[in-house]
């Protein structure tokens, strides 16, 4: 009997998620591009599918972060939000980062 119960739940859910109309909204206007520099197209490539380029310019700037700060960055968006980044990719975001940020 709870089984017929949990299975009647579940059809009732996916009929109601069948009739519902997507979602769309509209994401606002970015703020910031990404700057010229080396690798601009493999940064694009690989970044721009998860965040814009106004993400970058929010993180911290100066001479204390360049090539380390940025491997550090590039492989927490790998490793913690699982950013599909070529591994041979990874030196050439970085080196655009450090350069241009």
């Amino acid at each position: 009997m709870r089984t017929i119960a949990l299975g009647s739940c579940a059809l009732a859910i996916i009929m109601s998620a069948a009739g519902a109309a997507p979602i769309a909204y509209k994401l606002p206007e970015e703020t910031a591009a990404f700057r010229p520099g080396p690798n601009l197209d493999v940064v694009k490539n690989n970044c721009t599918g998860c965040h814009s380029a106004d993400y970058i310019n929010t993180q911290p700037q100066g001479p204390k972060y360049k090539k380390d700060f940025w491997q550090a960055e590039v492989t927490k968006m790998i490793k913690l939000y699982g950013a599909p980044i070529e591994e041979a990719d990874v030196g050439r975001i970085v080196d655009y980062l450090a350069a241009t940020y």
